[in-house]
Order: C-alpha cells, then sequence, then structure tokens
C-alpha cells in the first residue's frame, strides 16, 4: 500500500467511524465531495492543508490522524 492508499484509507476509516458520509465531510472540510472521494481511492496527492481540513471536520487533531498503525509500517511503495 503506497502513502496515498494509506491516507485514504485512514480518511475514510475515520469518516465511517464518524458517521458521516463523503458529503458531510466534504461540507464540513469545505473540499469538493469528488475530491474526496479520489482521495479516499489513493488517486490524489493531498496537500497537509487539506489534511489538516479533514481533520479538522473529523473533529481530530493531525497528530491523531497519523497516529495509526498503518503509518508506522514502512514497507511499501511511494
Amino acid at each position: 500500500m503506497n502513502v496515498k492508499q494509506k491516507i485514504g484509507w485512514r480518511i475514510k476509516t475515520l469518516r465511517e467511524l464518524a458517521n458521516m458520509s463523503q458529503k458531510d465531510l466534504s461540507f464540513s472540510a469545505d473540499l469538493d465531495r469528488s475530491y474526496i472521494a479520489s482521495v479516499e481511492n489513493g488517486q490524489r496527492n493531498i496537500s497537509i492543508v487539506n489534511i489538516e481540513k479533514i481533520a479538522t471536520a473529523l473533529g481530530i487533531s493531525l497528530k491523531d490522524f497519523f497516529n495509526d498503525g498503518e503509518f508506522n509500517n514502512h514497507t511499501g511503495g511511494s
């Protein structure tokens, strides 16, 4: 799993845990729903600014966003 896929998976997991739709998250983060979908699918390079917007919309810190076993696993490509 590359880093774009890891971030997309993390966003989708946190969004589902928050019982939010992509539309809800996109509205709260002031991002387009299709952008959220493409990030979740690992198709987009997301900026740290947009990761922060998403984390804030999910009610978590950047530290908590990256505090996951997937990000501690250094195997996989870029």
